[in-house]
């Protein structure tokens, strides 16, 4: 079993856990002033896994932009996006303006702080979504989760933001605790595409049949149907049309 242990950012630099600051270089230098932006922050620690594991440091996730891992920022934990050096961007400021805004729509995980080089955010603990509906059971549960992504990319729909991933979204949604989830990363949104968060999600789920593999008896979902309100949703992007591609995915409520 992994144990992790948590470091105080005072006392990273110096120990083989400061890498993942300047990952993928080592750059001692860079590496304190890192630390200074942290301690700005208010980061208190970060958290990592022990000897036992040998590269990855126990990190949450790595991206083109930046690596994720573990802290407590004010006595809460927290999730702490750490930008590359090598990342496309010299700064973390607009990925942060556009999680504000799907904040402001109640989408994705919680900002808390920002700087040039970190995005402090609510940390989401549960499994990406495709790893939890294999061997899901509770069908209630299901509907109830699936509906709630598709509220969700509704509300990025009508606000205007572009998620830009959700058409292969094995790691950009996850079920929080068991029951909530969560659409993730905005590294690559946008706000001058026009939004496709519904057709998108909904081809992910449906059309490419990882919903049906998993459960075609309890769904039964007509996929020429659901390409169809897709079409029709496209178009408008009206509540009216929204409510027939639930009602295709055999997700509407009662």
């Amino acid at each position: 079993m992994k144990k992790f242990v948590a470091l105080s950012v005072s006392s990273i630099v110096g120990t083989r856990y400061a890498d993942v600051l300047t990952y993928p270089r080592v750059d001692l230098q860079l590496q304190a002033e890192r630390v200074k932006e942290l301690q700005q922050l208010d980061v208190d620690d970060l958290l990592f896994c022990d000897e036992s594991c040998s590269s990855n440091f126990g990190l949450l996730g790595k991206g083109c932009v930046g690596v994720v891992v573990v802290g407590h920022w004010r006595g809460k934990r927290i999730a702490v996006k750490i930008r590359r050096v090598d990342a496309d961007r010299a700064m973390m400021q607009r990925e942060a303006k556009l999680l504000e805004r799907a904040n402001g729509v109640g989408v994705g995980p919680r900002l808390y702080a920002v700087s040039n080089n970190f995005l402090v955010m609510q940390l989401i603990d549960g499994h990406p979504l495709p790893e939890w509906l294999v061997g899901m059971s509770n069908m209630a549960l299901v509907k109830r989760v699936l509906h709630d992504v598709m509220e969700q990319c509704w509300r990025l729909d009508q606000a205007g933001l572009d998620h830009g991933e959700l058409s292969h979204a094995p790691k950009h949604i996850i079920v929080h605790k068991g029951i909530r989830p969560f659409i993730v990363d905005f590294e690559t949104a946008s706000v001058d595409r026009k939004p496709a968060n519904v057709t998108s999600v909904c081809q992910f789920l449906f059309v490419s049949d990882l919903v049906r593999r998993n459960f075609e008896n309890a769904f039964g979902v007509n996929r020429q149907r659901i390409i169809a309100a897709l079409k029709r949703y496209k178009h408008l992007r009206t509540r009216e049309d929204f409510e027939r591609v639930l009602s295709a995915c055999r997700l509407q409520t009662t």
